[in-house]
């Protein structure tokens, strides 16, 4: 057999990686525990909605065109060509991508690019439509991730993307490609938008906390696939970058709930489960490039500097529903920078940042390709944002929004309030109607009930 054959495929690194492949599945429905927890009762199903469809529609876009678009052949050093649509040819046997089948790694990328327009989805929570909410998946993971993640991770020997193959930026995985392109991208859509009826001035508070340390903690667990399983292999890199992920998490709990106490006297659940993510969003573009000490530093650094930027939504004015800008836009550009200075040669990525006597170089790298990737994205989806709300609607009406988005979208609602009180009649969830006038009773009727 030409070419590569059946002999280079090692049977311990297709195994982990379609395991991770699994683990970064389930970030997806985790993502939407977190989410589904942190709104009010009126848009939980809504908001499970949004990861599911996007689960369904980037699936059937990676095959067709999208893994093609980002990983075969290279135009521009910015997308790739449609060599491989439809998967042609990736299923013969002797298609192989390092020690794996080409399939495994088709399956691992794709449920990166599922996940990261879902992430979006919790910037614009109880007051988009379900239509606007699918046509924006479709346009902006084309348009957006597939040329972002070909620009990132496609390397050819320097014929391949600008930022991760010429430029020499580090996003071991998924720093830049995944979380500061989806911040941009949410900050975008916010704005788009504009403010949900009653912001600043109704509490607005998450519905079930229960729900969201769940889904919290199925996003840790899946994020282990996410960022030791882009090692590719089981190895002394996945073993590094696993450890990292778990010290980093942990210190970033530490540092959200440290800044809580400093500023509101207590220390929360809910600031709890958002500094496990800011830290797992932050140690994903660094896993490989630091130290687990440094992953300490970095993970400490990043829950108090997200627990801070969360706040910031209320001095610009914008209504980021779920934190999505302050933690994944903020975290993963931190994460991103912090390779500049607290990488370290003796990491997996072996690139010193300047902790380590490397100098400005990496973190000039860091900072040209993040503020790259960042503008591209929120440009294009402020733009496809407002393209959908003029063509078919983006924005509920504020009548809707009130009702609730579950009831308007979907017709359902997550909790059966009336079965479980035993009361029959009247649903409190369904929308207000005015009662259909009375006809005068007869005049032999009026007088005999006067009587």
């Amino acid at each position: 057999m030409e070419g590569m054959t059946l002999m280079e495929i090692n049977a311990g690194d297709t195994a982990w990686v379609l395991v991770s492949a699994a683990l970064v599945f389930l970030m997806t429905p985790g993502l939407a525990f977190f989410y589904g927890g942190m709104v009010r009762v009126k848009s939980v199903l809504n908001m499970m909605m949004m990861s599911a469809i996007t689960i369904a529609v980037v699936t059937i876009l990676w095959v067709v065109v999208g893994f093609s678009l980002t990983f075969t052949g290279d135009n521009g050093h910015v997308i790739g060509d449609f060599s491989a649509a439809g998967l042609k040819g990736l299923i013969a046997p002797d298609a192989v991508s390092g020690t794996i089948p080409t399939l495994a790694f088709v399956a691992f990328q794709l449920m990166f690019a599922i996940i990261t327009p879902a992430l979006i989805s919790g910037a614009i929570a109880d007051r988009a439509t379900f239509r606007g909410w699918i046509a924006f998946v479709a346009g902006w993971t084309c348009l957006v991730y597939f040329p972002v993640a070909h620009s990132v991770w496609f390397l050819d020997d320097g014929k391949g993307g600008w930022i991760g193959d010429k430029l020499k930026a580090i996003d071991f995985a998924g720093g830049t490609a995944v979380h500061v392109n989806a911040g941009a991208a949410a900050l975008a859509l916010a704005l788009v938008l504009g403010r949900r009826v009653g912001w600043r001035k109704d509490p607005m508070r998450p519905h079930s906390l229960p729900l969201v340390i769940l889904g919290a903690g199925l996003l840790w667990f899946g994020w282990f696939g996410f960022n030791a399983g882009s090692a590719l292999s089981a190895g002394t890199t996945a073993a590094v970058t696993f450890v990292n992920t778990q010290v980093a998490t942990a210190a970033a709990v530490i540092g959200w709930l440290i800044v809580e106490r400093i500023r509101h006297g207590k220390a929360t659940t809910l600031g709890m489960a958002s500094g496990a993510v800011a830290g797992l969003v932050a140690i994903t573009p660094s896993c490989g490039a630091v130290t687990p000490v440094g992953a300490i530093i970095l993970g400490v650094l990043a829950g108090a500097i997200c627990a801070f930027a969360v706040s910031l939504k209320y001095k610009l004015g914008f209504d980021d529903s779920l934190d999505v800008v302050g933690v994944h836009l903020v975290g993963g550009l931190f994460g991103s920078l912090a390779i500049g200075f607290l990488g370290s040669a003796a990491a997996p990525s072996a690139v010193d940042g300047l902790f380590y006597g490397g100098g400005a170089g990496q973190l000039g790298r860091q900072a040209l390709a993040n503020l790259a990737v960042g503008v591209y994205s929120f440009v294009v989806a402020f733009g496809l944002g407002k393209l959908i709300d003029k063509t078919i609607g983006f924005r509920l009406t504020e009548d809707d929004e009130v009702t609730g988005v579950d009831q308007v979208e979907h017709a359902e609602t997550a909790y059966d309030f009336l079965g479980a009180s035993g009361l029959r009649g009247h649903n409190p969830l369904a929308r207000t109607t005015v009662p259909a006038p009375v006809e005068d009773a007869p005049a032999d009727t009026k007088e005999g009930a006067n009587a």
